[in-house]
């Protein structure tokens, strides 16, 4: 009985169900894929445009465009025969299910099933989906299409305050989604700027940017420099920024639209971090009231406009208990 059936285990064969991610460049793959493509005795795919195909025949492998239901894939293993199918990008499901439903009859002599991953998504892979996603809204969407850098500009401001009560709620799921809501304002924006005649841009020209800028704000990280406290790497990142934008300022790049308590503590900050020793206006009103408020409050590590918030939010909460009352 035993030598039955390991011949009738062998003569089922062996059906490969390889992946790929469309997030990598097409013939990426993995040397175990390799392997098992130059070794299978047929290769299947039901779609006759996968991007993997042209590599795959140009590294001589021959590539059948075919789409077995589950029997005929079977049949095809019989004799011991491999069989590898390239999966589609929607995953052959009506295959796999069909080869899970003929397992689960008992009736069938099944061969072996493998899933070989062919090639893996990198951290930050799904940011391409993103950007193509982006992409087609902004060709098909009748509002997104005729969007400008102005007309967002409110929304940039509204996700961002919105991302920021998720994190004083310590809310993760709307964390997560407020994140997302600000990513999308970025690759909005980039996409929009890609159709500028005078000065375009892309996603990657912001993102090269940004990654060009981190890496030399960062000589303790990428080059030879050390900093071992939080402190000594505010110094760098000061002294680097410096020397990129030649201020006249200290004051210079400080948006004034932002709220008055924040612009206040940042104004407070450069002055500080510069060594200025700089009096207060004096004037009449709550308006300098304030302002000496915010310099003590950024002197003492304390965010106003934080703290102002949090001060506001348990006014709120007393005011829905007085209505309750």
């Amino acid at each position: 009985m035993g030598y039955v059936r390991a011949v009738n285990e062998i003569s089922a064969g062996r059906v490969v169900l390889l992946t790929t991610s469309h997030r990598v460049a097409p013939g990426l793959l993995s040397w175990p894929a390799w392997q098992a493509l130059h070794g299978a005795d047929d290769v299947l795919c039901a779609d006759a445009a996968h991007p993997q195909l042209p590599y795959l025949r140009e590294a001589g492998v021959d590539v059948k465009h075919a789409e077995p239901t589950a029997e005929e894939l079977v049949r095809a293993c019989a004799g011991g025969r491999t069989v590898l199918v390239v999966a589609t990008a929607e995953g052959d499901r009506p295959l796999t299910d069909g080869l899970a439903r003929l397992a689960g009859s008992g009736r069938h002599a099944m061969p072996d099933l493998e899933l070989l991953p062919a090639s893996y998504d990198l951290p930050g892979a799904r940011l391409l989906d993103l950007v193509q996603v982006m992409d087609r809204i902004r060709a098909e969407c009748p509002w997104s299409s005729r969007q400008t850098h102005k007309s967002l500009a409110k929304y940039g401001i509204e996700e961002a305050y919105e991302l920021v009560e998720a994190i004083e709620d310590g809310d993760r799921e709307e964390l997560r989604e407020e994140l997302g809501d600000v990513l999308l304002q970025v690759v909005f924006h980039a996409r929009i700027a890609e159709e500028d005649e005078e000065a375009p841009f892309s996603v990657d020209d912001v993102a090269g940017t940004i990654v060009d800028k981190l890496i030399h704000r960062h000589p303790h990280v990428f080059g030879d420099d050390t900093a071992s406290t939080p402190e000594e790497v505010k110094a760098h990142w000061l002294r680097t920024k410096a020397v990129e934008k030649q201020r006249d300022s200290v004051t210079e790049g400080i948006p004034l639209g932002q709220p008055g308590l924040a612009l206040a503590a940042k104004l407070a900050s450069r002055a500080r971090t510069a060594a200025l020793d700089v009096p207060l206006p004096t004037g009449e009103g709550i308006g300098y009231e304030l302002l000496a408020m915010a310099v003590h409050a950024e002197s003492t590590g304390v965010d106003p406009e934080a703290a102002l918030r949090s001060a506001a939010r348990a006014y709120r909460d007393a005011i829905r208990t007085a209505e309750t009352a």
